[in-house]
């Protein structure tokens, strides 16, 4: 009978043993299937997620509560820089190109988007407007006593209002408008995006209660924020918005600056609401003349890079505006 196979080292070689070990060992080398991503959606691996392109912070927000581990979502503009003053990049055609998906809020406020779609040449780009549907408030809209500002400085956001985000009831209309065109663009994850949009809409009709209740005692009350940022939140829960100007990007007239404070001294409003990116001296030095503070409405246009990563963030937020509303009414 012929003697086993010897190693080099002198000791018999099992066979079976040896193949079972290199068995294991190429396994181990082979390819391996990447662990499915916790949440809502874990059956695709993180490389077949559509890419999902938003624009600025609020639209940013709401994408990422809706698409949650079903999609990749990446802002065009930096959170830190707001709509107004962004300033496209080479980058931005490239992101653009790879991405399936482009979110807006729409209203022309982003009205540099169309060119820079059109040079992207990316015929698979599905562009979700998520203000369809939404009703809109006229940017010369009588709530603002026919001042139309806008077109006395040359400037205005155009016919309409863009800055739906800032209702809660319109906010869970654009969610559901971003979870119907993600749906429609990825059904392999629809229902992690219904999911995702009926847990986050939940909060906003709590927040919503809550404002509600907090800001009850106030209605038909103006308050005078530095932009025109506040109609709907206004016309949400009875008030009235006044501004110093259209857009942000333009200084207050010797005009403007008067009409705000005759309706300071009319409303008896104990604080003008600047905005935290805006440091307006003019709006500033109108505060101390009149006697009154300079409290903060944010219009989540912009916010750092960690707020840009959690949808909470908008909750947040609203409920400090709340809160410094209260502070400006004397409440």
């Amino acid at each position: 009978m012929p003697s086993p196979p010897v190693s080099k080292l002198g000791a018999p070689l099992r066979l079976p043993l040896v193949a079972a070990a290199l068995g294991v060992l190429l396994a181990a080398c082979g390819p391996t299937t990447p662990p499915a991503p916790d949440g809502d959606q874990g059956e695709r691996a993180s490389g077949e997620r559509p890419r999902v392109v938003t624009t600025f912070l609020p639209i940013t927000l709401f994408t990422r509560a809706v698409a949650g581990d079903c999609a990749e979502v990446s802002s065009l503009i930096p959170p830190s820089t707001g709509p107004h003053d962004f300033q496209s990049r080479p980058g931005d055609l490239v992101a653009l190109r790879q991405a399936r998906v482009l979110v807006k809020n729409g209203l022309e406020l982003e009205s540099f988007l169309d060119k820079l779609v059109e040079s992207a040449e990316n015929a698979a780009l599905t562009v979700i407007d998520s203000s369809r549907g939404v009703a809109t408030i006229d940017s010369d809209d009588p709530q603002d006593d026919g001042h139309a500002h806008g077109h006395s400085h040359g400037h205005s956001h155009g016919s309409v209002n863009p800055h739906i985000w800032l209702d809660p009831q319109r906010a869970m209309q654009q969610v559901e408008n971003i979870r119907d065109g993600l749906v429609a663009v990825d059904p392999g994850c629809a229902d992690g995006y219904s999911r995702n949009a009926a847990a986050y809409i939940a909060q906003l009709r709590q927040l919503d209660d809550a404002i509600a209740a907090d800001l009850s005692p106030f209605r038909g009350k103006t308050f005078v924020a530095f932009h025109d940022v506040a109609p709907y939140f206004a016309e949400r829960y009875g008030l009235e918005a006044e501004f110093v100007v259209d857009v942000p990007a333009i200084n207050p007239t010797a005009a403007d600056l008067r009409r705000v404070s005759e309706i300071v001294e009319r409303s008896q409003l104990q604080a003008l609401l600047s905005e935290p990116q805006q440091g307006n001296s003019s709006f500033n030095a109108l505060a101390r003349d009149l006697g009154v503070r300079i409290s903060v409405f944010d219009p989540l246009e912009t916010g750092s890079e960690q707020d840009a990563g959690d949808p909470s963030t908008y909750l947040r937020v609203m409920r400090r505006n709340v809160a410094d509303l209260r502070q400006a009414f004397g409440g």
